[in-house]
């Protein structure tokens, strides 16, 4: 891991003055969690509509391997998914399905892991085929799984960003910070987003744990991003298959969500590597050697 991880610090070169998304080098970020059940999924969905709502063009790349939650909550039912762009059976352009607001959802399904047995000519091929999500996107949402598995940490170190979602069940919380300390090492930006508060005070103390045990241990300080009451308008979001920022805007689980994607924008920091979405392939694809 720390001569992979060497190698590829060598390969991306990092501008830290950039405040602002490069054109043609999308804004890549995971969603990742601890544990299942803390909303992960349906908080990427209500992100990309926010930031879509904002003047962007987002694209989430479902990479949950284990469960397709994001067709799901849309309900959507995609045709192809990335396994035929590996097959070359398809484009991208032809698996792309467009969500709420004009977001664009990318189904990885097993196709994602087959990336690692691809030659450096097909890996090659892909890449160019997935400079169109490059070229055409502001921000592109990794939803990964939750837990400790490789694939998530592969995806997560392949990231610029990382939010991670937690609530404040003490099984969330430690939970993040397992997932915290094992990718503390990497180059990677860690967003800290509460989920399911009752007040502002229980989620600023989540956070504080939180922070206050990576800052002690690991010698790493987390970025706050916002936080996001329980509402039950989301569950009647769920059963109808519709984003509560498209069902229910003025909720407020919609502000919090909007909240997040402002602070996102305008105030968090991060670095721009160059290359885009082709180093993020890259990264994946030595990651898993």
């Amino acid at each position: 891991m720390t001569d992979q991880a060497f190698k590829l610090r060598e390969l991306i070169n990092i501008n830290s003055a950039k405040k602002e998304s490069v054109p043609g080098d999308a804004r890549i970020i995971a969603v990742s969690s601890g544990k299942g059940g803390v909303g992960k999924t349906n908080f990427t969905v209500n992100l990309a509509i926010a930031l879509s709502k904002m003047g962007h063009s987002v694209t989430i790349i479902d990479a949950d391997l284990g469960l397709a939650n994001i067709d799901i909550l849309l309900g959507l039912v995609p045709r192809y998914t990335l396994t035929h762009v590996l097959k070359q059976e398809k484009t991208l352009s032809e698996i792309l399905v467009e969500g709420p607001n004009g977001i664009k959802i990318v189904s990885g399904g097993s196709g994602v892991m087959d990336m690692v047995n691809l030659s450096p000519t097909e890996l090659n091929r892909l890449i160019d085929s997935l400079e169109h999500l490059n070229n055409e996107s502001d921000y592109i949402l990794i939803d990964t799984g939750a837990g400790l598995n490789h694939s998530v940490i592969s995806f997560i170190q392949a990231s610029q960003e990382l939010v991670v979602v937690v609530t404040s069940d003490p099984t969330s919380i430690t939970d993040a910070y397992a997932l915290i300390k094992n990718i503390s090492k990497l180059d990677v930006s860690i967003k800290v987003v509460v989920n399911r508060i009752e007040s502002n005070k229980e989620g600023h103390d989540v956070f504080e744990k939180i922070n206050t045990a990576t800052t002690k241990f690991l010698k790493l300080e987390m970025e706050s991003i916002g936080y996001i009451y329980e509402d039950q308008n989301v569950k009647k979001s769920v059963k109808k298959q519709v984003p509560f920022l498209v069902g229910f805007p003025n909720t407020l689980a919609s502000r919090g969500v909007e909240l997040i994607a402002e602070n996102l924008v305008r105030n968090s920091t991060y670095s721009q590597p160059s290359g885009g979405f082709s180093t993020f392939i890259k990264k994946i694809f030595k990651n898993k050697q």
